[in-house]
């Protein structure tokens, strides 16, 4: 008898639209369960080199939060490409910019495998928004309550 091991075509891949509420969740535990979401590892059928996870839309990221202190002390840095051109910026001060959505953006894609054309093509079910509403109704979305999926996944205050 042999035993032979499932294989994910592309073309079988079935995609769910789901949709969670931001506010008030810790980055961190958000940003690992999207993660999974987008690469399909909640299926039992995953296939690591297929693309075979869901499209995530997330509302209120602008009220996500972070532990501790992070908000203020931890720094993302990035390079210009110019000589000495390090630039440094914290949370706190993107949360209340003009992009407040690239702090989940970045976590999520940083989660994800390293820059490869599977992972940019990933990162391109991910729908963030900072206010309530979205515009992805149409796709009758799944609501996922992650805030009440576990007690530390809200801060305490």
């Amino acid at each position: 008898m042999k035993s032979t091991t499932a294989s994910l075509k592309p073309a079988e891949v079935e995609k769910k639209w789901i949709h969670i509420d931001a506010e008030g969740v810790v980055v961190g535990r958000l940003a690992t369960f999207i993660a999974n979401r987008l690469r399909g590892k909640h299926r039992p059928d995953y296939t690591p080199h297929v693309d075979c996870g869901d499209y995530v839309v997330v509302t209120n990221v602008d009220k996500v939060v972070f532990t501790g202190a992070k908000n203020t002390d931890k720094v993302y840095y990035r390079h210009t490409g110019h000589p000495g051109g390090v630039k440094s910026t914290t949370p706190e001060k993107v949360l209340g910019g003009r992009f407040p959505e690239r702090v989940l953006e970045k976590a999520v894609e940083r989660m994800l495998p390293k820059e490869s054309p599977l992972a940019r093509k990933q990162m391109t079910h991910l729908r963030l928004f900072a206010g309530a509403t979205h515009t992805h109704e149409a796709q009758s979305p799944e609501t996922i309550d992650f805030k009440s999926m576990s007690a530390k996944n809200t801060r305490s205050v």
